[in-house]
């Protein structure tokens, strides 16, 4: 008997089946797999079948006996109808379903909080440069014009591949010819540039020295007023004979006192009797 092309493709698989067949084969518990390879609902209980590794709906969960229903290890319809071992195989549901949904709950923050499996691979680090770029650029046209015949001198002395010979230049014999020939195109636009900046440092300088100069006198012509204006009110201040000399700092005259006043002091010593 010939077969129908739909006989030979694998066929849906029914989430309830009535056959009475029986796996030979020992019971698969639950409890074996991992969490996120089985599915406990109600309205869909299945797990992944460990030999075709696909998903397979459990039949008979509220009955006595719960095992995989008849499936094809291939896709419906589109793959030949090769029947899995693991059909009809029974299956012991050793864990609650509240249990469960709890492993469920506590895995999925987990999961969304692990990092990826991508590998970061640090980023290459950079070609040191040559000789010639480690030393300072030139400042002017003169330099520039010694460092590249310099460079020419050792880059035909050397045996590198792809040295100075003839017209032909290397990559950094290019270079410096390149950077004389921009120094030597743009060295007048420099000299104006620093004339211009020696001029204005110039002027400045001259007009730090002028105000510094212009305050310092200012500054003397105050302190030596204000002196003057302290001596001469110290020296005029009562126009007496004590005050005088006490101000002039002269030897005190005979029988003057500088610290009383008036003539009715007694010069003597006094003896006054109980």
């Amino acid at each position: 008997m010939s077969t129908t092309p739909q006989e030979s493709t694998a066929r849906y698989r029914r989430s309830r089946t009535r056959s009475r067949n029986v796996s030979a084969r020992p019971a698969l518990a639950v409890s074996s797999l991992k969490t996120y390879q089985y599915d406990l609902h109600p309205s869909c209980p299945s797990l992944i079948c460990p030999d075709c590794k696909t998903w397979v709906p459990i039949t008979g969960l509220n009955a006595k006996k719960q095992k995989l229903v008849p499936h094809d290890t291939g896709l419906a319809r589109k793959d030949q109808a090769v029947r899995c071992q693991g059909s009809n195989r029974l299956v012991n549901i050793d864990i609650l379903v509240k249990e469960w949904k709890g492993r469920v709950e506590v895995g999925g923050p987990e999961a969304n909080g692990r990092r990826s499996a991508r590998q970061h691979y640090k980023p290459l680090p950079a070609p040191a440069k040559p000789v010639a770029r480690m030393a300072p650029e030139p400042m002017n046209a003169a330099d520039a014009l010694t460092a590249y015949r310099e460079h020419l001198k050792k880059c035909r002395a050397s045996s590198a591949t792809g040295r100075c010979g003839g017209k032909h230049r290397c990559t950094d014999g290019t270079r410096l010819a390149a950077l004389y020939e921009q120094l030597l195109r743009t060295q007048p636009h420099r000299d104006r540039e620093q004339k211009e900046e020696g001029r204005v440092d110039g002027l400045l300088t001259r007009y730090r020295q002028a105000t510094a100069t212009k305050t310092a006198a200012v500054e003397w012509t105050k302190r030596d007023k204000v002196t003057g204006d302290a001596k001469k009110a110290t020296a005029k201040r009562g126009g007496t004979t004590i005050e005088e000399a006490n101000n002039t700092c002269r030897i005190h005259p005979a029988d003057t006192v500088s610290e009383l006043r008036g003539p009715e002091v007694p010069l003597a010593p006094l003896r006054i009797s109980a």
